[in-house]
């Protein structure tokens, strides 16, 4: 079982301006990861909002415009400060306030820093352009850039007392993590060709008639492009289902949160299942009012009492 000890309420003012700046990272940056987090408690609010700051600063150095080699010296140099925060030699007016706040979190929540390491293995990944045969491998980044931040997510929700099968939460989370990574390769084919990234397995490409690319607003002549997409979308579609396990082993809150994060996916997926090439002429996204629905529905716990319910048929 996971415990989470939560932060103090009364906390000093510089580790207080810090968490201030990484929720306005995540308000500003985070769309649908947003809408999730604002339904937990406070602490563990601004614990997730420290855990994306410090993953957003990863990402952007994979995804800027410096020459690889400096963002490899960049990524190995956020690698060093991971090593300060996790050595707790971060001292609460350090100039760095993403610092500051991912050390209070460490402190007060058992998040697997860790998985921090993941993540700049697999944007490293990306900075040598590295491409995918099969699902296997691909398997390897998706868990390093998501399945990582599933399980550094846990650290903060924590699990119930008592839920069965707690001992596999961390698994669940990881596998809810590949479930959105892959639903956000779908929905950035375009996006990622034109940056010169090909994430889906070079197999299904072959398999499908794609391995030409997606480099305009058309599949590749003579392929199967929506064959291509109902196949990755079954392979999603199982991920989440597994995933979801999670969701009956955490609080009202925290399942409330990631049902909020994954339904808002979930319904991405639905919409790219529907019209497939929509991914090919711009980004798929949900309108406002639709994440705030997705996100009272978990808060209503719907999502974790069908799968608790779908889990007990399983087992009777």
């Amino acid at each position: 079982m996971i415990r989470t000890v939560e932060a103090p309420p009364h906390m000093s003012a510089p580790v207080l301006a810090a968490y201030s700046y990484c929720e306005a990272i995540t308000g500003q940056q985070a769309r649908n990861f947003a809408y999730g987090i604002r339904l937990l408690p406070t602490p563990k609010r601004r614990a997730m909002s420290a855990l994306y700051a410090f993953s957003r600063r990863v990402d952007d150095i994979g995804d800027g415009t410096l020459a690889p080699d400096v963002k490899a010296v960049r990524l190995e140099d956020t690698r060093a400060l991971l090593a300060r925060v996790r050595d707790r030699s971060v001292d609460e007016d350090d100039t760095d306030p993403v610092a500051v706040a991912l050390s209070h979190t460490a402190d007060h929540f058992p998040v697997p820093l860790d998985g921090l390491d993941e993540l700049i293995d697999g944007v490293l990944m990306d900075v040598r352009g590295e491409t995918y045969e099969t699902w296997d491998d691909l398997k390897v980044y998706c868990r390093c850039v998501a399945g990582a931040i599933g399980r550094l997510s846990l650290g903060v929700f924590g699990t119930e007392p008592g839920a069965r099968g707690a001992e596999r939460a961390p698994e669940y989370a990881d596998t809810l993590g590949l479930a959105l990574q892959l639903t956000n390769i779908l929905r950035d084919v375009r996006e990622d060709a034109e940056d010169g990234r090909t994430y889906l397995p070079a197999d299904d490409l072959a398999k499908f008639g794609c391995s030409a690319g997606f480099d305009g607003a058309y599949p590749p002549a003579g392929s199967d492009f929506a064959g291509l997409v109902h196949f990755e979308v079954r392979r999603a579609r199982a991920l989440f289902a597994e995933g979801y396990r999670l969701l009956p082993m955490l609080d009202r809150r925290s399942g409330a949160c990631v049902a909020a994060m994954a339904g808002i996916y979930r319904r991405l997926l639905d919409r790219i299942e529907r019209e497939p090439e929509a991914v090919l002429r711009g980004r798929v996204s949900l309108p406002g009012r639709e994440k705030a629905y997705v996100a009272v529905r978990g808060l209503s716990g719907l999502d974790a009492r069908h799968v608790s319910r779908r889990t007990i048929r399983r087992r009777a």
